[in-house]
């Protein structure tokens, strides 16, 4: 069927981009903040420490619940019980000033935060056929980055001019904004007063997949649900890292202040971007030319593991440019290993199961972040450097590797009736 001159699907898909931003806006305004109120309020690196371990908690269980929550209520209102809870959490830090206190707003904001993908791929299922499907995904999902480019450059001008607190209000204001556009604008398309006839058929294209109710335990016993599950529990804590502590890395090392975080972060996570797009396209690239899933995928995130290495010497250059774009070629790899390792469920799971496997491997990112990020308060703490975690950072891509090929030598599809 021949692409319709309707373009609701379009407007609806920007929505769920702006979503996405934001959610990584208000993730990371206490991250870039860190190094002031730190010295305002006597933060310890332990207690800093603390607020990543409970995100992570709440997040990685959440991610799970609103999973299986979504699929309940259904995208519209489970995204805006998603952005409502966040937002609630987000606006919350303003009455805190100990690391203590900000775990209780932290923890809400995680739960919310927890189903941005979940909703997300929902209302990508109901608005788009499989033939724009991965599209709309690329371009929502593209705007994580975007929100860890736009923090460093918003964030310190409002704290700067009119305290740290509008910080969080401010950007609370623009959760509140999309909510209400949100709650306006989607419906699903059959509901929805301004789809074409034409659209709508485009959507409907597809055939309908009857869904199957999957039990945790069926899945538990899956080699290919554990290679997933082992492969987020090994990479997620080395990007969780990076989006916690980066603003503090560059003030610690080099003594770069609020104001001047944003060309070395911007620099970074626009490599991000180049390696999540390249990481993708070489594999795609293998498979096209003829090499098999298992050799196309394994070899790009070989690849990618290499580019990680370097950043165990991120702490010795001779200058900060060296350290961003060791640093930059190290978040490079890591989202093109993603872009490889989430494809796993898809590529070897029936697809009424690969997402309750997402969200196990979710949880499973979630609990391997929580120990990085005790092992990152605790070696600040002592030894005051950040050798020792760049060092696990440039390894843990290989060793991900390792541990996948071992599970799923060759990459073999589960079989749908152990499942049923």
């Amino acid at each position: 069927m021949p692409k319709p001159s309707g373009n609701v699907r379009w407007i609806v898909c920007a929505l769920l981009f702006f979503a996405v931003v934001l959610s990584y806006v208000d993730r990371l305004v206490l991250p870039t903040l860190k190094p002031d109120l730190q010295g305002r309020y006597g933060w310890t690196e332990t207690g800093y420490a603390d607020l990543a371990i409970w995100f992570q908690a709440a997040y990685g269980i959440s991610y799970v619940v609103f999973g299986r929550l979504i699929d309940k209520v259904g995208a519209r209102i489970g995204y805006a019980m998603a952005v409502a809870i966040w937002t609630i959490g987000h606006v919350a830090h303003i009455f805190f000033t100990s690391t203590g206190g900000m775990i209780l707003a932290r923890i809400p904001l995680a739960i919310g935060e927890a189903g941005t993908f979940p909703a997300a791929i929902a209302a990508t299922n109901e608005w788009f056929p499989k033939r724009e499907r991965a599209l709309a995904i690329g371009i929502f999902n593209a705007g994580s980055n975007i929100g860890a480019i736009l923090t460093p450059l918003i964030v310190p001008i409002i704290a700067v001019t009119m305290g740290w607190r509008m910080a969080f209000i401010l950007t609370g204001l623009l959760t509140v904004i999309w909510l209400v556009a949100w709650l306006a604008f989607y419906r699903k398309p059959q509901e929805h007063k301004r789809v074409s006839a034409e659209e709508l058929a485009f959507i409907e294209s597809d055939p309908v997949e009857p869904t199957r109710a999957v039990a945790w335990s069926k899945l538990l016993r899956q080699r290919q649900t554990w290679a997933y599950m082992a492969g987020r529990f090994l990479i997620d804590p080395v990007w969780w890292t990076f989006l916690f502590w980066l603003p503090d890395f560059f003030n610690r090392q080099y003594g770069v202040t609020m104001l001047a975080f944003g060309p070395p972060l911007i620099a970074i996570y626009l490599l991000a971007d180049v390696g999540s797009v390249a990481g993708g396209w070489f594999s795609s690239r293998l498979i096209g030319r003829g090499a098999s899933i298992n050799r196309g995928r394994k070899t790009a995130m070989f690849a990618c593991a290499l580019c990680a290495v370097p950043i165990a010497f991120a702490t010795e250059v001779p200058s900060m440019w060296w350290a961003v774009l060791l640093i930059g070629l190290a978040c490079a790899g890591h989202q093109g290993f993603s872009a490889n390792l989430y494809a796993l469920p898809g590529d070897l799971l029936p697809r009424w199961a690969a997402g309750s496997v997402v969200g196990l491997g979710g949880l499973s990112g979630a609990i391997g972040g929580m120990l990085m990020a005790r092992f990152a308060g605790n070696i600040l703490e002592t030894l005051g450097s950040y050798q020792p975690i760049f060092i696990v950072a440039s390894c843990a891509y290989l060793l991900a590797l390792l541990v996948i090929h071992l599970i799923v030598p060759r990459y073999t599809p589960a079989d749908p009736a152990r499942l049923t």
